[in-house]
């Protein structure tokens, strides 16, 4: 997906997960009837940020700067309004909750990534020196396989 169409799929993600809340907030008895337009409201937000910032060329973004600035700022306006409507709705400290617990699991899954990183190295590093033992061990049984044969030339033929 091109940089401009993921900034436009993220605002308009952040938008319908907004007016999505906003329609159910008064009828939902538990922040999980809304998880997922909150997720979609998280990814949306990321989208528009990943936008704004993650693309390093230079070309375009002369252009292109002001409307994913004011992407960014729509976003964060729109999870302002949201928070305040959930801390409203579900008592107030919910917003912190959820983005406490949101960030935990995320500090979680990059540690899980960084885990798994690390055992696929040790385990490339094991096989690498399984390798090296395997051609040490060829190479001594070809030393030791030649060594017989000229002992056996030298012996039986002399």
């Amino acid at each position: 997906m091109d940089p401009i169409s993921t900034g436009l799929a993220g605002i308009a993600l952040v938008q319908k997960s907004v007016e999505f809340i906003k329609s159910n907030i008064n009828t939902v008895n538990d922040i999980r009837d809304i998880a997922g337009a909150l997720d979609g409201l998280f990814e949306g937000e990321k989208q528009v940020q990943k936008k704004r910032f993650g693309d390093k060329s230079l070309i375009g973004q002369s252009k292109d700067a002001a409307h994913s600035v004011i992407d960014a700022k729509l976003a964060q306006e729109q999870l302002e309004e949201i928070s305040i409507m959930i801390d409203n709705r579900f008592g107030y400290g919910t917003w912190r909750a959820i983005i406490a617990e949101r960030n935990k699991r995320i500090a979680e899954e990059k540690e899980a990534i960084k885990q798994e990183k690390i055992r696929k190295q040790k385990e490339k590093e094991a096989k690498l020196e399984d390798l090296k033992l395997g051609g040490i061990v060829v190479g001594i049984l070809f030393v030791v396989c030649f060594g017989l044969i000229i002992l056996t030339k030298i012996f039986f033929t002399g």
